[in-house]
């Protein structure tokens, strides 16, 4: 699995892995070197994307049970990531290229927009089946960005949602054919432009601040 960037004119395209883009602790520290250089290189907006048949699959559960001990340091990390791409200070938007389950469809819900695949590849948060309930700061990212139908109908049942269904209850904002989601994004986020980086990140502030807050209260718990 290799994380790789490019540029679209202005807008950064970061490219997650072609294996299941697991959140291990090495994942999370080479998507936020992406970000800083990112964020530094003056580009206008950012497109998440992959090159398998996941977009990610979440939580590295398998690091997990090797370093029990360090569950909470490694769940703090996975939340300041998704805080930090809930208020980044550019338009943002995820190519569901693949299956996104728990904290890898949290990471897509964190950004302002989402595109899927339209026949293949499934959303999900399976906590309610597999016995792992959301977080505080989860449950604050999901209930900011989605409506409470779509919230209670993701969270509560671990429904598996194709792409037409996640775009009928609002999870997704559009859907692409195979082959066409990441260019999808990127034309979704084009003529938005050179927002000022000020404002925008203030006004995510506004929107979604007491969800980011949230996400990184666990580090201080």
């Amino acid at each position: 699995m290799t994380i790789s960037l490019r540029y679209d004119e202005k807008i950064a395209v970061l490219d997650l892995g072609d294996d299941e883009n697991r959140f291990s602790p090495a994942f999370l520290d080479d998507v936020n070197a992406h970000l800083d250089d990112i964020e530094a290189s003056g580009a206008h907006a950012l497109v998440t994307t992959a090159a398998g048949k996941f977009y990610t699959n979440g939580l590295d559960l398998d690091w997990l049970g090797a370093h029990p001990e360090q569950t909470q340091w490694y769940v703090s990390r996975v939340q300041d990531l998704l805080a930090r791409v809930l208020v980044l200070p550019m338009p943002s938007a995820a190519a569901i290229v693949g299956h996104a389950f728990g904290a890898g469809a949290m990471l897509a819900v964190a950004h302002d927009f989402r595109v899927m695949r339209a026949d293949r590849g499934f959303f999900c948060f399976p906590e309610a089946d597999i016995n792992i309930p959301f977080t505080p700061g989860m449950a604050a990212l999901i209930q900011a960005k989605l409506t409470p139908q779509a919230a209670v109908a993701s969270m509560t049942t671990g429904r598996r949602f194709g792409g037409a269904d996640a775009a009928d209850i609002g999870i997704v904002d559009a859907t692409a054919g195979e082959g066409a989601v990441t260019s999808a994004a990127v034309e979704l986020l084009r003529p938005l432009g050179s927002k000022d980086r000020g404002t925008l990140g203030a006004i995510k502030q506004t929107m979604f601040g007491t969800a980011a807050q949230t996400l990184r209260s666990l580090a201080d718990g």
